[in-house]
C-alpha cells in the first residue's frame, strides 16, 4: 500500500481503525529539556541540531544518565534574553524540577547539569508540535498548544519535539509526574491537563506513564480499568516478573495483571510511513 496522502494524515487513519492509546508511552525518567528558538531539524538527537559545545555537553550528560531524555521546546512569540532549561526527575516515587538560565546553547558545556538549576515546583506541560518531523504533530499540537495557552504560565506550557507517536497527535506529556496523552482534542485539552496537575488521569486519553516499561504501563492502564482508579498516587509498581506486572494500592491491596502482546491494525507509522501491522500491548488483572 502506498504511504497516506496528504488528505489521509496518519492521526487520522490510526484513530478510524481504533488502534489503542494503552502502553505506547515513551520511557524516560530523567528528562533534559532545552528551549532551542526557530525551526528544529527532523531528529534532535543529530549532530547538527546544537551547536558543537551544547552538543558534546548533552551527549555526556545522556551517556551518564540512565533512562535520560533530550526535548527541545519554545514558546510562540517568546523573544528570551537568555534561554531556559529543564532537568527533570520523573520517577514513580521522585520527582523534581530544577530550572537554568543560560545565555546561549554553548554555555551548557560549563554546566553541571547533574546538579546545576533552582528547584522549581511549578509543572511542565509539553505538547508536541514537531512539524518538520511530522505534520499532524504541527496541525493538531499547535491547536491543543493554543487552547492551553490562556490557562498556563510561559514557564509552565511549551511546543516540544517529538514525543513519540505521530499518530497519536495530539501529544501532551505532563511533567514531572511524567504523564503522557494521545488524541488529545483542543476542547478537552484544558480539563485533561487541569485534572492531571491536581493527580487525575483521563484513561480514555492515557498513553502511559513515562517512568515505566511499557508492558508496566500495560498493566497499570488494565489495573486502573478494572478497579476504577484515576488518582495518580492510587498505584506503586510492585514487581515485574515473567510478564505478570503487580502494583500495590494506597490502602494495601495487591493487584497483578499479565501482559499479552499482540498487533493492532494496519496503520502508518507518520504520514510518510507505508501502513503496517503495529505492535500492541494489553494486559489482564488476575
Amino acid at each position: 500500500m502506498p504511504p497516506a496522502s496528504s488528505t489521509e494524515r496518519c492521526a487520522d487513519l490510526s484513530q478510524a481503525a481504533g488502534e489503542p492509546l494503552t502502553a505506547t508511552a515513551i520511557t524516560a525518567r530523567i528528562w533534559l529539556v532545552l528551549e532551542v528558538p526557530g525551526a528544529w531539524p527532523r531528529d534532535v538527537s543529530a549532530e547538527d541540531a546544537l551547536p558543537g559545545e551544547a552538543r558534546a555537553a548533552v551527549d555526556t550528560w545522556l551517556a551518564k544518565t540512565p533512562g535520560g531524555r533530550l526535548q527541545f521546546v519554545r514558546r510562540p512569540g517568546r523573544t528570551p534574553r537568555s534561554l531556559l532549561a529543564f532537568v527533570v526527575r520523573a520517577d514513580e516515587a521522585t520527582q523534581e524540577l530544577r530550572r537554568l538560565e543560560i545565555g546561549r546553547l554553548e554555555d551548557l558545556a560549563a554546566v553541571d547539569l547533574s546538579q546545576a538549576g533552582e528547584r522549581v515546583t511549578h509543572p511542565l506541560v509539553l505538547v508536541c508540535g514537531h512539524g518538520t518531523r511530522d505534520q499532524c504533530c504541527a496541525l493538531r499540537g499547535t491547536a491543543v498548544f493554543a487552547a492551553l495557552a490562556e490557562g498556563l504560565g510561559e514557564d509552565e506550557l511549551w511546543l516540544s519535539s517529538h514525543q513519540g507517536g505521530h499518530r497519536f497527535a495530539a501529544n501532551v506529556l505532563v511533567l514531572p509526574t511524567g504523564l503522557q496523552f494521545g488524541r488529545v482534542e483542543p476542547a478537552e485539552a484544558p480539563l485533561l491537563v487541569a485534572r492531571a496537575l491536581a493527580g487525575r488521569i483521563e484513561l480514555g486519553r492515557y498513553r502511559g506513564r513515562t517512568c515505566y516499561e511499557p508492558g508496566a504501563q500495560a498493566a497499570e492502564h488494565a489495573v486502573r480499568e478494572a478497579a476504577g482508579l484515576d488518582g495518580i498516587d492510587d498505584l506503586r509498581l510492585d514487581a515485574a516478573e515473567n510478564g505478570v506486572v503487580g502494583f500495590r494500592g494506597f490502602d494495601g491491596s495487591t493487584w497483578a495483571a499479565v501482559v499479552e502482546e499482540g498487533l493492532g491494525p494496519s496503520v502508518p507509522a507518520s504520514c510518510a510511513a507505508e501502513p503496517e501491522r503495529q505492535r500492541m500491548l494489553g494486559a489482564r488483572v488476575l
